[in-house]
C-alpha cells in the first residue's frame, strides 16, 4: 500500500491553502463565534492521550449550553454521561483539545482549538447549568484558534435532510448490538426498555 510519509509529498498532492481558508482564522472568541456558539446544541470534542491516543466525544443540551465566560475561553459543562471519562483523563496528561460546534439547520461548523483544563470552581459550575442541573466538572478551553469550516462535509452526507437520510430497516438496532456485545442473555426489548429508562432519568443530570 503506497503511503504518504513527508509533508513534501503531501503537498506534491494538494495545492496550499490561500484567501478565505487561511484569513478566516482568528485567535479570539469574535460577536459573531458567540452567536454561533449561543445557538449550538451539539458540539464534538477532540483529544489525545499521552500516546497520541485520540478520543471524539459528543455533548449536547440546549441553544447555548455551551457558555463563553470571555474572548478567550469557552466552559463545556459535563452531565450524565458512562462514566469513561475518557476526554477528561487524556486532558489530565495532554491538554491539547479540539472542539466542532454544530447548529442544527446550518451546514458551516465553527471549530475551536485550544488547550483545556477541567474546572470545579462553583461559580463557573453555576453558570454553565443546563436545565437546572449544575455540572460537577467544566470543560474549560483557553482558545487558541477559532475559524469557520465550509459545509461540504455536512451537504455531502445530507445530515440536515431527512429525505436523504439511508434506510436503517436492514442494520441491526443499538439494543441488539449492545446484546450480542455485552448481555447476550437478555432480550432486545428489556436492554431497549432500560436504555430509554436510563435517558430519561439521567438525561439532564449532572454525573453521579
Amino acid at each position: 500500500m503506497d503511503e504518504i510519509c513527508t509533508v513534501d509529498d503531501l503537498r506534491a498532492i494538494y495545492r496550499l491553502p490561500r484567501g478565505g481558508p487561511l484569513d478566516k482564522q482568528h485567535a479570539t472568541v469574535t460577536d459573531h463565534d458567540r452567536a454561533f456558539i449561543a445557538h449550538s446544541t451539539f458540539v464534538l470534542i477532540a483529544t489525545a492521550d499521552e500516546r497520541g491516543r485520540c478520543d471524539v466525544s459528543p455533548k449536547g443540551g440546549t441553544p447555548g449550553f455551551v457558555t463563553v465566560l470571555d474572548d478567550h475561553t469557552v466552559a463545556i459543562p459535563d452531565l450524565a454521561g458512562n462514566n469513561r471519562l475518557d476526554s477528561m483523563q487524556n486532558l489530565l496528561a495532554n491538554d491539547g483539545i479540539g472542539l466542532l460546534f454544530m447548529v442544527p439547520g446550518i451546514d458551516e461548523t465553527l471549530r475551536v482549538n485550544g488547550t483545556g483544563r477541567l474546572v470545579t470552581d462553583p461559580e463557573v459550575r453555576a453558570a454553565c447549568a443546563v436545565n437546572g442541573a449544575v455540572p460537577k466538572v467544566v470543560f474549560a478551553v483557553d482558545v487558541e484558534e477559532v475559524y469557520l469550516h465550509c459545509g461540504k462535509a455536512l451537504r455531502r452526507g445530507s445530515l440536515w435532510k431527512p429525505e436523504a437520510w439511508p434506510d436503517t430497516s436492514d442494520m441491526p438496532s443499538v439494543p441488539r448490538m449492545f446484546r450480542d456485545l455485552v448481555a447476550p442473555e437478555l432480550e432486545v426489548e428489556v436492554i431497549e426498555e432500560a436504555l430509554e429508562r436510563d435517558y430519561e432519568k439521567t438525561l439532564w443530570q449532572a454525573p453521579s
